[in-house]
């Protein structure tokens, strides 16, 4: 399985990621332990969504489309 992940900071409720993983729980733990420079400072996280894909490129391309501007529009709205 494949997913893609909203997460949102705790202590700043502003400020979401996206990402995708085969991990979850390995991939939250490295985001709230400082494994990543770009959720490092906004830590710690939460998981808002996760979304599963059986096929990689399908999870890879919705990444892709949250992380644009009209993706973030999109998550805004329905999650």
């Amino acid at each position: 399985m494949h997913y893609v992940y909203i997460l949102q900071s705790i202590d700043f409720p502003e400020h979401f990621y996206v990402g995708l993983t085969i991990d979850l729980n390995k991939r939250l733990a490295q985001h709230n332990n400082g494994g990543s420079i770009h959720t490092n400072k906004f830590k710690p996280w939460k998981i808002q969504t996760i979304i599963r894909f059986d096929d990689a490129s399908k999870a890879e391309a919705f990444e892709k489309y949250l992380k644009s501007g009209s993706g973030r529009a999109f998550a805004k709205k329905h999650f």
